[in-house]
């Protein structure tokens, strides 16, 4: 007996056989177990499950052996931190999911959640086994449920690297981060074939569903990666940034960097010109430990940047309007991608940080009619909820409501700086003076020499950062390259912060 145990093991280790493993590897990807092998540290993987078979009979199923059932699960260590996962194994009957192939998804979910320990599922597979009909259905059912009560407990992470269509698609559109790789990778509802056939047209899976369009145009994705390898790579540079559960803080990692680190090149970032535009994401690295910016969501939504840093060896999140595109304005997309971001920091204890430079919310009919309003109240729905550690900076333009949005005081920030640069007010002096100074402008002899004047007036005595600070919404006016100083000292004063929200079931987003 022992000796047919071996035996049945070394078969099922084998997947789908050494043909399909070879037609997988030659289209870029890599099998179920390569990608194990690939993210974990080595030897660390513990599998469960790998005897279970499926029940199904119809459909010539009866009998027949499926490896694994399709899936590998099980569990290991990620540069040391004990993570959950699951493999899809497309050499296994297209990776195609069943009741059993579902439980041990489920299994593993259940686990993560148990243990307080990140759960990451690889997918690459057909869908829903049709051949299992109804209890196919009834196990993705189980898995969304698992995926819904994990959210914000669990850091969940998906990565796509083949198919996942279908209903499947909805687990990975409920968890935290989604990866996808260039060329291999496609997600959608109904296929091209459907498509075609229901509403005539004819298109592509890549153009579909690949991992440009989910990372460049519908936001379904966080991250493109080149290959697997680059994928697995950037995974484990977001794991450093996460806690393993809710109830811990982000890993501290200790640098070379010193926290008191002048930066002269902050001086000179932002152009004295308030109307040329400037890349954020500079700022951001000149002030990072390192200068080490793990960007999310970097090709959606480009109005505005996220994504994680260290501070003094401390992960913290950042938002940044980004005067390149769209002037930093706030549409419908970057309120969103700010909304989950924030929420995100705040459900696994990552202080944020904000930086401001934004003209506004776009305007227009297509805004307007798309639902701006209820898009963007996410953006202040998502920091007044936020508990963790806050602080916002403002480097040049804060207008209107999107100063507000853009965690002001008022709205929850711990600690708010300006830089010599800031412009606060209602709205810009341009367009204030339109209004305010209507009359006098008129009347003038010669009216662009006046509107200029009047621009400049209003500059100095309404948008001025010394008006916010003397009213006690700015707590400093920072010199440039004392920022990075400044704002490790003010991560560090509120490590321990603690604040109290009302009783309630739970908040209700306005989604």
């Amino acid at each position: 007996m022992p000796e047919r145990i071996g035996e049945v093991r070394e078969r099922l280790l084998q997947g789908g056989g050494a043909e399909a493993a070879g037609r997988q590897r030659g289209q870029g990807k890599g099998t179920a177990r390569d990608r194990l092998a690939a993210l974990f540290d080595p030897g660390s993987f513990t599998e469960l499950g790998l005897f279970v078979r499926h029940r199904a009979t119809e459909f010539g199923l009866s009998g027949r052996e499926l490896p694994a059932d399709g899936v590998v699960t099980g569990f290991g260590t990620v540069d040391g931190r004990l993570c959950y996962a699951f493999f899809q194994d497309f050499t296994v009957k297209g990776g195609t999911l069943g009741e059993m192939h579902a439980r041990k998804i489920m299994n593993v979910q259940d686990l993560a959640l148990k243990a307080g320990a990140p759960i990451i599922g690889v997918n690459d597979s057909g869908g829903a086994r049709i051949e299992e009909g109804i209890d196919a259905l009834d196990g993705f059912a189980g898995i969304f449920r698992r995926n819904t009560l994990a959210s914000g407990v669990v850091p969940q992470i998906s990565v796509i690297m083949g198919p996942c269509a279908g209903g499947a698609v909805y687990s990975p559109a409920l968890t935290d981060f989604v990866f996808m790789v260039q060329g291999t990778s496609h997600m959608f509802i109904t296929g091209p074939e459907v498509i075609k056939t229901v509403l005539g047209q004819e298109i592509s899976f890549e153009a579909l569903g690949g991992a440009q369009v989910h990372n460049a145009q519908s936001g379904v994705a966080h991250f493109l990666a080149a290959d697997e390898a680059a994928c697995f790579a950037q995974i484990r540079r977001l794991l450093a940034h996460l806690p393993a559960n809710n109830l811990e803080d982000p890993p501290a990692a200790a640098g070379a960097d010193p926290a008191d680190r002048a930066e002269p090149a902050l001086s000179t970032v932002v152009p004295e010109d308030p109307n040329r535009p400037y890349d954020v994401r500079e700022v951001v690295r000149l002030i990072a430990d390192g200068g080490d910016f793990l960007e999310v969501h970097e090709r959606w939504a480009r109005n505005v940047v996220v994504g994680y840093i260290r501070l003094g060896g401390r992960s913290v999140g950042v938002v940044a309007n980004q005067p390149r595109v769209l002037a930093g304005t706030l549409d419908i997309n970057a309120s969103d991608k700010i909304a989950r971001f924030v929420r995100t920091c705040d459900c696994f204890n990552v202080p944020l940080l904000t930086l401001v430079d934004t003209p506004g919310y776009l305007p227009g009919k297509d805004q307007e009619h798309g639902g701006i309003i209820r898009h963007g109240a996410k953006v202040l729905f998502a920091y007044a909820e936020a508990t963790v550690p806050k602080i916002s900076l403002v480097l040049r333009k804060a207008y209107g409501g999107a100063y507000i949005a853009m965690c002001a005081k008022g709205l929850g920030a711990d600690l708010a700086a300006a830089w010599p640069t800031a412009e606060i007010a209602v709205m810009g002096p341009e367009g204030a003076c339109n209004i305010v100074f209507r009359r006098e402008i008129a009347a003038a002899e010669d009216q662009a020499a006046a509107r200029a004047a009047k621009v400049a007036e209003y500059r100095e005595r309404f948008a001025s950062p010394l008006l916010a600070a003397g009213r006690g919404y700015v707590d400093e006016i920072l010199d440039p390259p004392a920022t990075r100083a400044w704002l490790i000292a003010g991560f560090r004063s509120l490590a321990g912060k603690r604040e109290e929200r009302p009783q309630k079931k739970h908040g209700n987003l306005p989604v």
